[in-house]
C-alpha cells in the first residue's frame, strides 16, 4: 500500500496576540489578495496591518486572544485520516500563518509520502483562497524537493456529506422554533470584492450552489432562505447582500432568523465574534425577535466521510483538480475556475 499524504490547506489565525500584526501583513502581503507588485504590494500590506492590528487584537481577545482555527482543523485533519484508515497521513497547510505550506511541504517528503492529495477546506472556490493555497503549495514543494505524484481538488460546493452536515443542523434549529413564529435562513458566506469576481472568480456562483443544494435538501424557497455575505472590510465595493443588511431588514419586518455559516467548515473570529456576537447584538438592537446560529459543519461524521471520498476521488482522478468525475462544473464566463473548460480538456 503506498503512503498517501493529504494535505489540508486553510487560512490560518494569530496564535496569541503579539501574532495579530504579522499575521494581518501575511494576508495583505498575498498578490492574490492585493495585486500590486513588490515592494508596493508589501508597503501597502505593512500600512493595513499596522492600522487593523488594535481592531483585530480586540476580537481575538474575546475568544481568549487566539484564533481556535488551527486546533479545529488539526481536529479534522485527525479525524479524516481515522477515515481514510492505514497507509494515509493528514498534514495541515495554514496560507498566512503557521504551519505554513513550507513547513507541511517539508513534513510531507520526512514521512516519505509516495502520493499527495490538496484538499482545500474552503468548499468554495475562489482564487483569494484556494487558488492562492494551491500557489502557495506548488512553490513550497519545488523548495524542499517534494516530488510524489500530486492531485489537488478544487472546490465541492454541494459535496453530499457537506450538505448533509448543514442540513442536520438546519433542522435541529427548526424543530425547536416555535410553532408560528416568522422565521428566515440566512446563509452567511465569507465576502469578496466585485471586481474579483468581476475577472471571472467563480466563488459567488459556488456558494450558490451551496444554497441551492440546501433548498434541495429542506424544501424551503428561495426567500426564505437568502444567501448575504460577511466580513467585508477596505473601501472597495463588496458583492451582497450584506449579512448585517438582511439583519436589518429581519428586524424591521419582524422575522426572527437561522444564521447559517456556509463558506467556513470550522469555528474562528467570523462565526464566534462576528456572527455569535457582534450579529446577535446587531440582531437584538435591530428587533430580531429570535436568533439562532447553525454551527459549522467542524468534524461531524458525514462531513468528514465526505471529505474521505474526495480523497479517494482524488487519487483515481486524471483530470484533478476538477472533483468528481473531473468535469468542469463553472459556465464559461468565469474564467478563473481551475478547471479547463470542454474544449481545451478535448483539445
Amino acid at each position: 500500500m503506498s503512503k498517501c499524504a493529504v494535505v489540508l490547506f486553510n487560512l490560518g489565525g494569530p496564535d496569541a496576540p503579539a501574532a495579530v500584526r504579522p499575521f494581518l501583513f501575511n494576508l495583505f502581503n498575498d498578490a492574490a489578495i492585493i495585486g500590486l507588485p513588490q515592494p508596493l504590494r508589501g508597503l501597502i500590506a505593512g500600512l493595513i496591518a499596522w492600522r487593523r492590528a488594535p481592531t483585530a487584537r480586540a476580537i481575538y481577545d474575546r475568544i481568549g486572544g487566539a484564533s481556535p482555527i488551527l486546533a479545529n482543523t488539526e481536529a479534522q485533519a485527525r479525524a479524516l485520516e481515522t477515515a481514510l484508515g492505514a497507509g494515509h497521513r493528514v498534514f495541515v497547510a495554514m496560507r498566512h500563518w503557521r504551519p505554513q505550506s513550507l513547513a507541511a511541504a517539508a513534513a510531507v517528503k520526512d514521512w516519505g509520502a509516495e502520493e499527495i492529495v490538496l484538499l482545500p477546506l474552503y468548499p468554495q472556490y475562489s482564487t483569494t483562497t484556494t487558488g492562492s493555497s494551491l500557489a502557495a503549495w506548488r512553490r513550497a514543494a519545488k523548495a524542499v524537493g517534494v516530488a510524489a505524484p500530486t492531485r489537488a481538488l478544487c472546490c465541492y460546493p454541494d459535496e453530499a456529506g457537506f450538505i448533509d452536515t448543514l442540513v442536520a443542523g438546519i433542522r435541529t434549529a427548526l424543530s425547536r422554533w416555535p410553532a408560528g413564529e416568522n422565521k428566515r435562513v440566512l446563509l452567511s458566506a465569507h465576502g469578496l470584492p466585485e471586481k474579483i469576481v468581476a475577472a471571472g472568480d467563480p466563488y459567488r456562483w459556488q456558494v450558490e450552489r451551496t444554497a441551492a443544494a440546501l433548498r434541495a435538501a429542506l424544501g424551503l424557497p428561495e426567500p426564505d432562505t437568502v444567501v448575504c455575505y460577511q466580513s467585508r472590510v477596505g473601501p472597495l465595493a463588496w458583492i451582497g447582500p450584506a449579512t448585517d443588511a438582511e439583519i436589518r431588514r429581519a428586524g424591521g419586518e419582524r422575522v426572527g432568523l437561522i444564521v447559517v455559516p456556509i463558506a467556513f467548515v470550522s469555528e474562528h473570529s467570523e462565526t464566534l465574534v462576528e456572527l455569535d456576537i457582534e450579529y446577535r447584538h446587531l440582531a437584538q438592537t435591530a428587533g430580531v425577535p429570535r436568533y439562532v446560529r447553525v454551527p459549522t459543519v467542524g468534524t461531524a461524521p458525514a462531513f468528514i466521510a465526505g471529505l474521505a471520498r474526495l480523497v479517494r476521488q482524488a487519487r483515481q482522478n486524471a483530470h484533478a483538480p476538477c472533483p468528481g468525475d473531473g468535469r468542469r462544473r463553472c459556465p464559461p464566463p468565469l474564467g478563473r475556475c481551475p478547471c479547463p473548460s470542454q474544449a481545451q480538456a478535448g483539445a
